[in-house]
């Protein structure tokens, strides 16, 4: 395999992971620079469906992820304000069925 393939192939999967490259010449590396530290390409492209509990999940979706169709089961005033996509809810769950305690289609819904 020569070099050009092995490029090809490290920029692909960093686009694949949301990454991207920049290349430098050669010239202008220094001799005493110090390695960059490794980074997996596993680590850098976690999912972003995989969460612990309520308080990670709402650090990325502010108030809650939910079903296109479902409704916020209260007695005050329901939330409305959750993200709606079926598929990331259905992942969502599928990692952690306790993040929807209330079993009404969204997880971890909060004004």
């Amino acid at each position: 395999m020569d070099a050009r393939h092995v490029l090809k192939i490290a920029l692909g999967l960093a686009a694949t992971a949301g990454l991207t490259l920049s290349l430098l010449p050669v010239a202008s590396v220094s001799a005493q620079a110090a390695p960059a530290p490794a980074v997996s390409v596993a680590q850098a492209a976690a999912p972003k469906y995989k969460f612990k509990n309520c308080t990670a999940l709402q650090k990325v979706y502010k108030h809650g992820v939910g079903k296109s169709t479902a409704r916020d089961k209260t007695s005050g005033k329901p939330v409305t304000t959750f993200k709606k996509s079926t598929s990331l809810y259905k992942k969502v769950i599928g990692y952690n069925k306790g993040l929807d305690r209330d079993k009404d289609g969204i997880a971890c819904e909060k004004r």
